[in-house]
């Protein structure tokens, strides 16, 4: 059964799309004038399924707008120091110009996912999780923002969603996007000035907080977390998570009840996913032209 929508979708899919056709443009124009194309190394450690398609999707967009990927695997079973290696050449790559790495996460339990996220040169971090650029973050100058928060921002901006004054409540605290959601979202200028609160688990009263919201970010990683009692009416509400159920995918926010009661709305899939994508492909480009 179809459950009625009264909240209006952001439509995170095409969206996601138009950013995709203004980056190909974008990008003929950086190749006919520097004679290079940008180009993203994806490496991949193990045969985790999820994995697998999130890169292979990441790929697949890279083709689309012209940007040159370089897939690299590397069995489950590799060391650290293999894979320490392995980004130590792509940092220092001059032979094929590499101009954006990306690990995929999560990695295997013998590796430390932030020993390596810290090994990536700071200027081909597309991920945006090198200290130097968390740091640029904070003091609000940023040389490559997030992949999933940039692209929430995005979404709220071309939706002319204002966030200047408006209560955005953040749900998650994690290092990919709670902390830089709230930190892009405190930044000045479009698509922030936002008053910013950021609940986790250990927050009392968490129904109280997400009430206050005109703007809700959910990324706590629990399916259908977030109930309809507790979003304000006429809230936005982004849903950042994703799970697979016996019902099928779902986020972190019920959509059958909350949909009724926020303003507007993104769906799982196809809201804040296709996104993450684009936005790599974005911080791709302005890698290349960083390093001209």
């Amino acid at each position: 059964m179809k459950v009625p929508v009264t909240a209006q979708l952001l439509d995170g899919k095409s969206l996601a799309r138009t950013i995709r056709l203004e980056l190909r443009d974008e990008i003929v124009e950086f190749i006919e004038n520097n004679g290079e194309v940008p180009t993203l190394a994806a490496v991949l450690v193990g045969n985790d399924p999820a994995s697998e398609v999130y890169v292979r999707n990441k790929v697949k967009a890279c083709d689309e707008v012209g940007i040159h990927s370089r897939m690299f695997r590397l069995p489950a079973d590799a060391s650290q120091d293999d894979l320490l290696a392995l980004v130590a050449k792509l940092n220092r790559a001059k032979d094929e110009p590499t101009h954006g790495i990306l690990v995929q996460l999560p990695l295997p339990k013998q590796i430390d996912s932030t020993r390596i996220l810290h090994a990536i040169s700071p200027l081909k971090d597309v991920d945006g999780f090198h200290p130097e650029n968390v740091g640029r973050l904070v003091q609000g100058a940023p040389r490559f923002i997030p992949c999933t928060p940039y692209g929430i921002q995005q979404l709220l901006v071309r939706n002319g969603i204002e966030t200047a004054g408006r209560h955005v409540v953040v749900v998650g605290r994690s290092e990919t996007v709670g902390k830089p959601m709230a930190l892009l979202l405190m930044q000045r200028g479009a698509g922030a000035d936002a008053t910013v609160t950021v609940c986790h688990s250990k927050t009392h009263d968490l129904a109280r907080l997400t009430r206050q919201a005109d703007i809700l970010i959910v990324a706590i990683g629990q399916p259908q977390f977030i109930k309809a009692e507790m979003v304000k009416p006429g809230a936005v509400v982004v849903d950042v998570g994703i799970h697979r159920t016996d019902a099928g995918l779902v986020g972190d926010v019920d959509f059958p009840t909350v949909s009724q009661v926020a303003s507007r709305i993104t769906p799982v899939p196809g809201g804040v996913g296709p996104l993450t994508v684009a936005m790599l492909l974005v911080n791709t480009l302005a890698a290349a032209r960083a390093q001209q």
